[in-house]
């Protein structure tokens, strides 16, 4: 009997997509799911749906970044965000496609997720993540240089591109069942869910999402326009 999937979509531009990638694992082990990994590019996402990234708007950064600093500190470990933010995470991404990152794609997202947010080190630095990679006894050369041939830029589009056609408009996102979960507050209700004793009434949903829009407004509708790209 085929085991469940769980996918999971993230970009190293985001401090929950850590925080989720820490507890998703054990997760997946308690309820045998297998556990699929994504990289996305978040600012493709934002483009496509019309959103700016929490990172861009001044206050939202310093919101996040003491919310984050409160969960590392409460949850037992470290919170120290990259040199640069936000930065390039391309290499960084592509580094974690399964073609790439073969049996350790899992250690080598952990190691990435930590050594950016949790040492403060330049996800961005190609020296960085060679360093990153090397700790984990891989050849970070060879690695470093299929990530810029074209044939693994567009795994990575294609991922992205997949992505948006599944409806994930952010990082973290959680697809089980084709059921869709999206941040790292939704802990409790994917676990709730994977019970089987998940609340949700997907009629009665449905009947709000149906209810007409009252206003919009200008910069709204500007924004929300799906990128061509």
């Amino acid at each position: 009997m085929k085991r469940r999937q769980l996918d999971f979509y993230f970009d190293y531009l985001s401090p929950y997509a850590y925080f989720s990638w820490r507890w998703v694992q054990p997760l997946c082990e308690k309820y045998g799911l297998t556990l699929n990994a994504h990289p996305v590019v978040f600012g493709k996402l934002l483009d496509h749906w019309g959103q700016l990234g929490p990172a861009e708007v001044p206050p939202k950064k310093t919101a996040l970044y003491k919310y984050c600093y409160r969960y590392a500190q409460l949850n037992g470990f470290d919170f120290d965000p990259p040199r640069n933010h936000p930065y390039n995470p391309l290499p960084a991404l592509r580094l974690s496609l399964p073609s790439v990152a073969g049996d350790a794609q899992h250690p080598i997202i952990s190691a990435i997720f930590e050594a950016g947010w949790s040492r403060g080190i330049d996800l961005a630095s190609e020296e960085d993540l060679a360093k990153v990679l090397d700790s984990l006894g891989l050849n970070s050369t060879k690695m470093l240089r299929a990530v810029k041939t074209d044939d693994v830029k567009n795994q990575l589009q294609q991922e992205t591109t997949q992505a948006i056609a599944q409806g994930v408009f952010g990082v973290p996102t959680f697809i089980v069942d084709d059921e869709l979960f999206w941040g790292n507050d939704q802990q409790e209700h994917l676990e709730i869910y994977l019970q089987g004793n998940d609340p949700l009434n997907p009629a009665k949903v449905d009947e709000m999402l149906a209810r007409h829009r009252g206003i919009d407004r200008k910069t709204f509708v500007q924004r929300c326009k799906p990128s061509k790209n």
